[in-house]
């Protein structure tokens, strides 16, 4: 089977949004640069200055992050010439950056996501979208009041082999879906220490970088980088690895009828100051097929090799970002798979079905190898500076990306609460549990609360 697919096809089929009269004086002109502003420059930020500043359509005018070192870092970077701030909201006042990326820790993702689109930037926003449930709906309120574009940093949607293999799921050649099965599997035993809390590094405000978060002495762990692990900030490798799973599921079969999911795990075996599960299994009831993830912190076990698998009555497709590999099942009749059939059952038992040649495939084996992390990243940025211009819908928007959120915070709202948690996609709640309610929302952390009801944001329960 050949598919191919063009570039520019798969990246401009998007729908295009309705401009008024002065969103329609916002967009550039064919041949402008498309000035974007950075906040955030650790390991993303750093790929994306990198990858955005090789774009001739683009010039990076600012970056923030509010450890000055490396503000200053990712200034030489993307070649100088940029302004350096610790305060990102300078980079939202500035008039050369029609657009920012936000690629700060996860508990900043939503909110500064709103308050650049209040700004009127369209912003390149980092997965995961969001700290908890209610961020997602927020940012899509004030995104399409704005009538701002947001693309959500989900790259492998830009990967041309993730497009080829998602037509051939949906064409038919595995046939029906029925199960997925997601991993992220390491040994990093025995963790990352337990440092004395302390002082945060010369250069760094850290009052800042906890925002909207609670506040708490400053801990090594808990900053650059190690924040992941902590509730505080991030959901762990749910949100951060099981993010972009299940975002390939949610774009290949749709997350839309997801109706349940149960979650366990802990921190079994790191000995550090780590929060977030070290061990983690996750079933998703999506309605005509389940998904399955699997997180091991701290036993690798055989590699399988690909992190993503879908199962369908034809055959299964294994998927990553450097290609995918699909395996034909035979087509044996299902007389002849009973177990013992060889040897033949009792009397009156089910018998073995003569043939006469060996059983066909179900479907066509297939593999690709051109998968490239590089391309995915430039590909993902070039869509969203075309929809820039266009003003379309990028390929990873916020709808998809909060179906997406919405799954991961629900399985660790499951396993901490120790039950399966029903999900209602029409009311978008969870029915008849009010604990599991409440943590679809979290409070802001002055002054940072204020912002959001300067952007309209009502806080209510759950």
């Amino acid at each position: 089977m050949s598919i191919t697919t063009d570039r520019r096809s798969f990246l401009h089929t998007t729908s295009a949004s309705v401009l008024t009269a002065v969103s329609y004086s916002r967009v550039l002109g064919a041949n402008e640069r498309v000035g974007v502003g950075l906040i955030g420059y650790g390991l993303i930020g750093k790929t994306h200055a990198a990858t955005f500043s090789k774009i001739a359509e683009c010039q990076i005018v600012a970056v923030a992050d509010c450890h000055r070192k490396r503000a200053d870092q990712g200034i030489t970077a993307v070649g100088g010439g940029a302004k350096a701030y610790q305060d990102f909201r300078k980079v939202l006042d500035n008039k050369e950056a029609q657009a920012v990326i936000v690629a700060t820790p996860d508990h900043w993702h939503a909110l500064m996501g709103m308050m650049a689109c209040a700004a009127g930037k369209d912003v390149y926003v980092e997965k995961p979208l969001t700290l908890f449930v209610r961020e997602g709906e927020w940012l899509e309120k004030v995104a399409a009041r704005t009538k701002r574009v947001v693309q959500v940093g989900t790259q492998q949607r830009s990967g041309l082999h993730y497009h080829k293999a998602r037509e051939l799921i949906r064409s038919g050649h595995l046939g029906t879906i029925t199960s997925v099965r997601m991993d992220a599997i390491r040994n990093i035993s025995p963790g990352f220490g337990n440092p004395a809390d302390g002082e945060p590094p010369a250069g760094m405000d850290y009052d800042s970088w906890l925002g909207p978060a609670p506040l708490r002495k400053y801990n090594p762990n808990r900053g650059l980088y190690h924040f992941r692990w902590f509730w505080d900030y991030s959901g762990g490798q749910m949100t951060n690895l099981g993010a972009h799973h299940l975002d390939i599921v949610d774009w290949y079969l749709g997350l839309d009828q997801l109706r349940n999911v149960t979650s366990i795990g802990g921190r079994f075996a790191l000995r550090d100051n780590g929060e977030t599960p070290d061990t983690q299994d996750a079933i998703f009831d999506c309605g005509k097929f389940t998904a399955a993830f699997v997180m091991r912190e701290a036993a690798r076990g055989e590699p399988s090799g690909f992190g993503l698998r879908f199962h369908g009555t034809k055959g299964t497709l294994a998927i990553d970002r450097r290609g995918f590999k699909v395996w034909a099942d035979p087509d044996i009749l299902p007389a002849n798979m009973i177990p013992g059939i060889k040897e033949g059952h009792p009397a009156d038992g089910p018998r073995a079905v003569a043939v006469t040649a060996d059983p066909k495939s179900r479907t066509e084996s297939l593999e690709d190898k051109t998968g490239d992390s590089a391309t995915q990243y430039r590909e993902h940025a070039a869509n969203f500076l075309d929809c820039i211009r266009t003003r379309k819908t990028p390929i990873s928007d916020l709808a998809s990306a909060q179906r997406t959120a919405v799954a991961c915070h629900l399985a660790n709202q499951s396993l901490r609460l120790g039950r399966s948690l029903r999900w209602d996609n029409k009311l978008q709640t969870i029915p008849n549990d009010a604990d599991a309610v409440k943590l679809l929302l979290r409070p802001y952390r002055a002054p940072w609360d204020r912002e959001l009801r300067a952007l309209g944001i009502e806080l209510t329960t759950g």
